[in-house]
């Protein structure tokens, strides 16, 4: 098998012969005047975990509670392993959703709540406990199958209502900020956990989430939504390092954004001018568009160098340090350049103490390579 082959097995997106699992098409939702999803086209491959990522009233939850049953489309398609869900009801769907709220029956064992869909579609007893001792398993809560939900941790009970959605075996998962409602450590443990049960298992997962870190970390792809329509669909690291527009750049993680003209447009390289860093940036390689247009720069802090003395790169411009905010593992500074303007840069720790670290108050050259930023024409 050649590394093309391989490569479409594991990433059937990138080969145009795959055939999606889910297919949305042209989904349009409206509440009265209002849309709340508008128009939406989605490929979604067999095996993936999926991530819809969005702000508070993007639409991302009234997608998935349409592929759900749920919610009726206003108009266009859903199809799931090639079969129409138009007029099929939520429970003959072969799917299951897992909400945000978990909703355990508070006074069942952990094993009865995993086992009660199962015993309620008629399932053999014996054979439902089977499944749910195999389910137990694998969300490693075996010890606590006699305990009661209020006897749980937050993480106990998440993995109960994620082994409860899975036991009936569904084509697609469906989960709704899953783990919104852990603290900050236990949903990064949790999160691989939540990665290691979907390989296993190798179930679609459809996961709606508001959190850019979490949805990085877990997903094989994003699906990035802003005001009711998919602006960008890509890998975590597509989606991060070329997003395709301002709103996609700003809102996944941090960045640095610059509006100017372009003053020189050559095949290998272009020159733009920006009142904001009083100079032009140095982009190494020619970009789509006319001498004269107006133009973004965005460019993540990380990417950024500080340095005492003037570096020899093509984009270095002047800087005073305003603020530095310690994080443990990298440093943020927060620079005020001669226009005004602020952007920040982070800077990893790698010792524990730095005696010549740049500090407040300080003049410094903040510079990049001509490669590290992504021009962006809207």
């Amino acid at each position: 098998m050649t590394i093309k082959e391989v490569a479409a097995l594991a990433k059937p997106w990138v080969s145009g012969s795959a055939q999606p699992f889910v297919r949305i098409q042209s989904i349009t939702k409206k509440f009265d005047d209002f849309v709340a999803v508008d128009d939406v086209s989605l490929d979604i491959y067999k095996g993936e975990l999926f991530c819809l990522l969005g702000g508070s009233g993007c639409g991302k939850s009234t997608l998935l509670r349409m592929l759900a049953g749920f919610e009726t489309p206003t108009e266009g398609s859903i199809e799931i392993d090639g079969q129409d869900m138009a007029g099929i009801p939520a429970y003959d769907r072969p799917t299951n959703m897992m909400f945000q709220s978990y909703a355990l029956f508070p006074h069942m064992t952990v094993e009865r709540n995993i086992a009660y869909g199962l015993l309620r579609e008629g399932v053999r007893k014996a054979e439902a406990m089977e499944r749910v001792a195999d389910m137990l398993r694998l969300v490693q809560l075996e010890r606590f199958a006699g305990r009661k939900p209020d006897q749980l941790s937050g993480g106990q009970r998440q993995r109960v209502a994620l082994a409860r959605a899975l036991v009936k075996r569904p084509k697609l998962l469906l989960l709704d900020e899953p783990l919104g409602a852990l603290d900050k450590k236990l949903r990064e443990e949790t999160q691989f956990e939540l990665v290691k049960i979907q390989e296993t298992l190798g179930v679609t997962f459809i996961v709606v989430t508001h959190d850019q870190e979490e949805a990085m970390t877990i997903s094989s792809r994003i699906g990035v939504m802003n005001a009711g329509r998919i602006v960008q669909v890509g890998e975590p690291a597509e989606i991060y390092e070329h997003p395709n527009s301002r709103f996609v750049a700003d809102f996944i993680g941090s960045v640095n954004l610059f509006a100017g003209h372009v003053t020189v447009d050559e095949a290998d390289h272009i020159d733009i001018a920006t009142p904001e860093l009083e100079g032009v940036i140095h982009v190494g390689h020619g970009v789509s568009c006319s001498p004269g247009q107006e133009l973004f720069y965005a460019i993540r802090p990380e990417k950024l160098r500080l340095s005492r003395a003037r570096p020899d790169l093509p984009n270095t411009f002047p800087a005073m340090v305003d603020e530095v905010a310690y994080m443990g593992n990298l440093s943020i500074y927060r620079l005020r350049l001669p226009s005004g303007r602020h952007l920040n840069a982070t800077q990893v720790n790698l010792s524990r103490h730095v005696e010549d670290a740049i500090s407040w108050d300080e003049n410094v050259w903040v510079s990049w390579d001509d490669n590290a930023g992504v021009v962006l024409t809207r």
